[in-house]
């Protein structure tokens, strides 16, 4: 890397985190306004304090299970170290948190595609599902954005022929950012979009191909064999298709984002979670709750209109931020 390189990946990491800090500040200002008031006049992490911190994450959307886990972390810690002064106490849910989110982390799936070589084999091929309303297709669109910046050459599928408007949406982001659409308009099946898509990315030499697909809830069933004719289609082109399903979450709805996350790991093998709008919750604390209940690793989050505001999830990062104060 030279010099000119090193400065400008510094500049773009400093952007990263500032608009990372920007997008929790919600979520920051409202768990630790609250968690101040909580400890103010105490010395030592009792009973009350941790009942409290539980009401704290429970509301920051952590979720009952998670928050539970963590408390009972913290309990083992405060027994074990008999002293713990309630000045420790970000310390220690920093390091808890961080540990819980370990379990599902690493850079595996989409995100190792930007450390790929370009051209080392077939493309690899990401299926997108989600309800519409969360930020689908402008997920995608950011998505193609950041591997088209990173050399990479993308195709993308307009499977969601339900909805006209996400079919027109994929096609303008994929002039906007400078890639390939495939689409056949609204009422097609989508299995055959998706089909073509793949046809094209492997004919063409694609790093990476990006299927949209339709985000109907309302019968689990339909959903269930639309998602599963659409793999079988991909298949006949690249048997290990789709290398990645990615279920686009939108962390703003709180516990709402629990109950999808549920019915779509019900009606397809979910492998990774893209969580949007976090700039505009203060409940960030659905990334942890996600994460840890589903078994699922987080690849990206949202905190921002821009396209460079879908950041590559990093545990430590995100924790850090969250707790800056």
């Amino acid at each position: 890397m030279g010099l000119f390189d090193f400065f400008k990946k510094d500049k773009e990491n400093k952007e990263q985190q500032q608009a990372l800090d920007a997008g929790l500040e919600k979520t920051k200002t409202s768990f630790f306004d609250q968690l101040s008031k909580a400890v103010v006049g105490k010395s030592t992490v009792d009973e009350a304090v941790l009942d409290d911190l539980e009401q704290l994450l429970v509301h920051a959307d952590v979720g009952i299970d998670t928050t539970v886990k963590v408390i009972d972390r913290i309990e083992k810690r405060v027994a074990r170290d008999k002293y713990v002064s309630t000045t420790e106490l970000d310390r220690i849910l920093r390091e808890e948190i961080v540990e819980l989110l370990d379990a599902n982390s690493g850079a595996t799936g989409s995100r190792a595609i930007l450390d790929r070589p370009d051209n080392t084999g077939q493309p690899f091929v990401i299926m997108v599902v989600g309800v519409n309303g969360v930020g689908k297709t402008t997920t995608i669109g950011k998505l193609a954005h950041r591997f088209h910046s990173a050399g990479k050459k993308v195709v993308l599928g307009a499977a969601d022929t339900f909805r006209a408007a996400a079919v027109d949406q994929l096609i303008i982001w994929g002039q906007r950012v400078g890639v390939p659409v495939v689409s056949h308009g609204m009422n097609t099946d989508p299995a055959s979009v998706a089909f073509d898509a793949v046809k094209v990315g492997v004919e063409t030499g694609a790093d990476v191909i990006i299927i949209d697909t339709a985000g109907r809830l309302h019968n689990k069933v339909n959903l269930m064999n639309e998602l599963s004719k659409i793999k079988r289609v991909m298949q006949k082109m690249i048997p290990e298709a789709p290398h990645e399903v990615l279920l686009v979450l939108d962390g703003s709805t709180g516990q709402n984002a629990f109950l999808q996350a549920k019915e779509f790991t019900k009606a397809t093998e979910v492998t990774a979670l893209a969580i949007t709008k976090l700039d505009g919750t203060a409940r960030g604390g659905v990334v942890i709750g996600i994460s840890d209940q589903f078994s699922i690793p987080v690849r990206y989050i949202g905190v921002g209109e821009k396209m460079t505001d879908l950041q590559l999830f990093d545990r430590h990062t995100f924790v850090n931020s969250l707790f800056k104060k």
